[in-house]
């Protein structure tokens, strides 16, 4: 019998740039994870992905747990050396994606350094139309990670896919139905944005979640504001955050959403290092709870 409740799936990111993610899938496989998102940071370090995508299937096993999305994480917009590594590692990503199951392959758009966002639009256009059709005829869809990795609408280094107003230049300027976002409340609550009506008004273009959180401490902000020497807001592990997944995931259903979650750790102030799985794991038995618990047939 199928189980409807993981027409959303709750998994975990697995870093892959080492060429460890096999064993890093091996390691976690028995702790409940649905599925998996191996990621490459800037480059894939010539890495066999086909051979990689074979091995990291086989540490799963008879498992039920997929790979949905692969990331691809860098600034494939610019001219320098490792820039020219991630656009070669999205290429060699949305090529071989097939061979680890994944259908989507994650990352973010680049940008050119230190240009007010508008700057990088032309850019964006040429080198992401491009990538938009070499994955179409593969049957592969892009997400952007909806992070601005510090930068804002007038400078950065990294990515434009941080918040509404951009996304609107994006999709115009790319419209292919085979590009969307990788969404999470986390990067835009650490904006002070209100992440749900997002995905009342955006879900249709979500083809990857990530199961990050935040808390933002609003008394720090009413006394010091967000530029002073006090830490506002903390990136949180699901369950440890501000937001109600509960209503995360049910507005995620309603709108039709079918796809994992993936949890991405390494990011909690509190649940790190040696607490490290602790936190995740309890932000997979929180996840599941949120989705509705144990599947009932009625």
């Amino acid at each position: 019998m199928s189980n409807p409740a993981k027409s959303i799936r709750i998994g975990t990111m697995i870093q892959s740039t080492e060429g460890k993610a096999p064993e890093n899938i091996a390691k976690i496989a028995d702790l409940g994870f649905e599925s998996f998102e191996p990621f490459f940071w800037q480059t894939t370090n010539g890495q066999d992905l086909a051979e990689l995508g074979k091995r990291c299937l086989d540490a799963i096993g008879d498992r039920d747990i997929t790979i949905s999305t692969i990331g691809m994480f860098g600034n494939p917009l610019e001219d320098q050396e490792m820039d020219q590594q991630t656009l070669e590692g999205w290429k060699q990503c949305i090529d071989n994606a097939h061979h680890f199951g994944a259908t989507c392959v994650a990352g973010f758009t680049g940008r050119i350094r230190n240009k007010v966002l508008t700057d990088s639009l032309p850019r964006y256009k040429e080198v992401w139309s491009e990538l938009a059709k070499r994955a179409a005829d593969k049957g592969v869809k892009i997400a952007f990670e909806n992070c601005a990795m510090d930068g804002n609408w007038a400078s950065g280094d990294w990515n434009i896919a941080h918040n509404p107003d951009a996304w609107e230049l994006m999709f115009n300027e790319t419209p292919d139905d085979n590009i969307g976002l990788e969404w999470e409340p986390c990067h835009q609550m650490v904006y002070l944005i209100d992440p749900m009506p997002q995905i009342r008004k955006w879900a249709h273009k979500f083809f990857h979640v990530h199961g990050k959180d935040a808390t933002i401490r609003w008394e720090v902000i009413k006394e010091h504001g967000v530029f002073g020497k006090e830490k506002f807001v903390f990136m949180r592990t699901p369950g440890f955050g501000d937001s109600n997944w509960t209503d995360v995931i049910s507005e995620l259903r309603l709108a039709g959403y079918q796809g994992s979650i993936d949890i991405e750790g390494w990011h909690d102030p509190v649940y790190r290092g040696e607490l490290e799985m602790t936190g995740q794991v309890h932000a997979l038995n929180y996840l599941k709870a949120s989705r509705g618990g144990e599947f009932v047939a009625g």
